[in-house]
């Protein structure tokens, strides 16, 4: 069996190649079945991708470890920073196996200063309420030179559902192409980097002591 690739070429000359690439695309709910919106999606469950036993079972091994999760996170956020945050992709399904594409933006978080302590935010200056800070109680907070901003993701929307392409400028059709493959290389790299993560590390077991606070009855001296 062939690992499975998501990603192919699209001829962006032939409106008819685009739009027959967009509608027979994949999709997948962005929230949840009975609220009808769905997106362009991949089925990225491990037993669908044609991998060998001994990758399967590493990989299935690997869903207990949060740092495998983190690896896989990076390469999603790295393609919301490539689209600006206006195209992201998450995970979806009962047991989050689905790669969806979802809409987003960045938004001000509305915090104008921070200390440099402890880190804490606050939604005023300092010149509104001084320097200390409310949760350290030292003398730290500045404040932001750029307001800082959040990704924010929209998962009860869908995208491009029962749209008629041939009603689309050419240039608009070829716009969502590009995108759409570039979601599809994000499938085959999540793939990709996933294996060579199960051949670069083992699982082990180690005795882990963890402390604990008891009370005890210490005699009066």
């Amino acid at each position: 069996m062939l690992m499975r690739r998501f990603s192919e070429p699209v001829d962006l000359r032939s409106r008819k190649e685009m739009t027959a690439y967009l509608q027979n695309h994949f999709r997948y709910s962005t929230k949840n079945s009975w609220n009808g919106a769905d997106s362009y999606a991949h089925n990225l469950k491990i037993y669908k991708l044609g991998l060998c036993s001994e990758i399967e079972e590493k990989l299935y091994d690997l869903l207990n470890f949060q740092e495998f999760f983190d690896f896989l996170r990076e390469l999603m956020d790295d393609f919301a920073r490539r689209h600006q945050f206006r195209w992201q992709a998450g995970m979806n399904g009962r047991s989050g196996g689905y790669l969806v594409l979802y809409e987003g933006e960045l938004r001000p978080t509305g915090y104008l200063s921070f200390c440099t302590c402890c880190g804490q935010r606050n939604y005023r200056t300092v010149e509104e309420t001084g320097n200390v800070c409310g949760k350290c109680r030292r003398p730290a907070r500045v404040n932001y030179k750029h307001t800082p901003m959040q990704a924010v993701t929209f998962p009860g929307r869908g995208v491009d559902m029962d749209e008629d392409y041939d009603e689309w400028p050419i240039e608009a059709l070829r716009d969502r192409v590009r995108l759409v493959q570039d979601f599809d290389r994000l499938a085959d790299e999540m793939v990709t980097q996933a294996i060579q993560f199960a051949k670069d590390y083992e699982i082990e077991e180690v005795e882990v002591c963890i402390p604990q606070t008891q009370q005890v009855l210490v005699a009066n001296r």
